[in-house]
């Protein structure tokens, strides 16, 4: 299995959501195979559906989270080397005047210092570092 794609938070969850996004359910079958998530991507999917009521929502993205996302996709961690290229880009950024959140440099670092390019709905969050490529998926043209 060769990885090409590093999924964000926005794409895992979408089809999960109450109105999926039909484009990404169509990439995801189309690439998921070619997929992985970064640790700070479980944690924010972990915390989201455990900080709702216990219910039928909460036990159905929970179920959708283990036997699905987990299942699926190799989670990779933020290790040194993404944690040093997150601190190099963290301070170009911040002398910019442009910082980014902590979790959006993490997850940046993972797809940059594995080779992947980056896939989220929200390719402006991301933009902003240097060297990484992505794609929003929740389009037809993926890079806008």
């Amino acid at each position: 299995m060769t990885l090409r794609y590093l999924l964000d938070t926005s794409i895992v969850s979408s089809p999960a959501s109450k109105t999926p996004n039909p484009e990404i359910v169509r990439r995801l079958d189309e690439h998921g195979h070619e997929c992985a998530i970064a640790a700070p991507v479980w944690h924010e999917l972990t915390y989201g559906y455990r900080r709702l009521p216990r219910g039928k929502r909460r036990a159905a993205l929970e179920t959708y989270l283990h036997d699905v996302v987990q299942a699926s996709f190799p989670i990779l961690p933020y290790d040194e080397v993404a944690a040093a290229w997150h601190g190099r880009e963290r301070a170009r950024l911040e002398a910019l005047g442009r910082p980014a959140p902590y979790a959006d440099g993490q997850i940046a670092a993972i797809a940059h210092t594995n080779g992947l390019v980056l896939v989220t709905v929200n390719a402006r969050d991301f933009t902003r570092f240097k060297g990484l490529e992505v794609e929003n998926w929740s389009k037809r043209d993926p890079r806008s």
